[in-house]
């Protein structure tokens, strides 16, 4: 982990899990185990790229780390963590572990997880729908946004041709489809909406766009190679879970030094993305360094 990214990551962590705290349900007296099951999912553990990538996009537009962002980075982490919750599920990825802990369903039961996901999933609008000291327009453009990239456009769509892709062959252009969507949706939307509110014009949007484009693909590359090369301590979920399920990744592909390849590519498309970005956009450069460099 270089130490570019780390400059940026903890303080932005810390300030992030501080915010996190504040947005989650008091546990109702009768059914206290849904807000435990949606805490134990929001809070153990994880990356936090997206929610850092929310807060590198306003300072590559000059807005400092403040309430709205830190409202709009936690509405995307709900999402993304009903997300992996539901994709945990025995009638999805049937995944036991997660971030090195027992997956939800485990820690709790199948209907707690799918309500624990249902809630997050709503929790993540409802913040949209009260971020503070924006516009009623913005918090619109906002909402609409991670709809789009949650949905049957987006995440959704990805996962069920992700499920569908199980013991077939995929070409490359229909795995970069299938990632563009399951995983790259939500990683672009978290840049747009950290573009929203920091007062992107068109053309910073579509080049913040492209960015998130290669390094949401750059993400699941790396994951596919982290897949073959690392061990279940380290990756925190089961090693070689891909290959057992015989799903379609980069390696299987293009072999282990073509996925390598291929992610040095997209890490190069993401930083010339980023060309007509000052200084400002330094925390966005060494984030898509550590997509492509991370060991875990």
């Amino acid at each position: 982990m270089s130490i570019a990214f780390e400059q940026y990551a903890h303080p932005w962590r810390e300030r992030f899990a501080a915010a996190l705290s504040q947005v989650l349900p008091a546990p109702d007296t009768q059914q206290a185990s849904l807000a435990t099951a949606m805490a134990y999912s929001l809070g153990n553990g994880g990356k936090r790229i997206r929610p850092l990538l929310v807060y590198a996009a306003g300072a590559a537009l000059n807005r400092a780390p403040d309430r709205t962002l830190d409202h709009v980075a936690a509405a995307v982490e709900c999402l993304h963590a009903y997300s992996l919750v539901h994709d945990d599920l025995p009638a999805m990825d049937d995944d036991d572990l997660r971030r090195g802990q027992p997956s939800c369903h485990i820690a709790f039961d199948e209907a707690t997880a799918i309500l624990a996901g249902d809630a997050l999933q709503s929790l993540a609008f409802d913040l949209l729908t009260q971020v503070p000291d924006t516009t009623d327009s913005t918090r619109i453009a906002l909402v609409a946004e991670l709809a789009r990239a949650a949905g049957a456009q987006g995440m959704v769509l990805g996962q069920a041709i992700d499920l569908g892709a199980v013991e077939k062959t995929l070409e490359l252009a229909q795995l970069e489809r299938m990632h563009r969507h399951k995983t790259g949706a939500l990683i672009q939307a978290s840049v747009v909406m950290g573009a929203l509110v920091g007062g992107a014009t068109p053309a910073q949007r579509e080049a913040l766009a492209q960015y998130a484009d290669a390094i949401g693909l750059a993400f699941q590359v790396q994951d596919d190679i982290l897949d073959v090369t690392a061990d279940t301590g380290t990756l925190g979920k089961q090693q070689g879970a891909d290959s057992a399920r015989h799903k379609p990744t980069y390696v299987s592909l293009l072999g282990l030094d073509g996925a390598r390849h291929k992610s040095r590519d997209l890490l190069s498309q993401s930083l010339d993305s980023l060309e007509t970005f000052n200084d400002g956009a330094d925390a966005l450069r060494a984030l898509a360094h550590y997509i492509v460099e991370r060991n875990y």
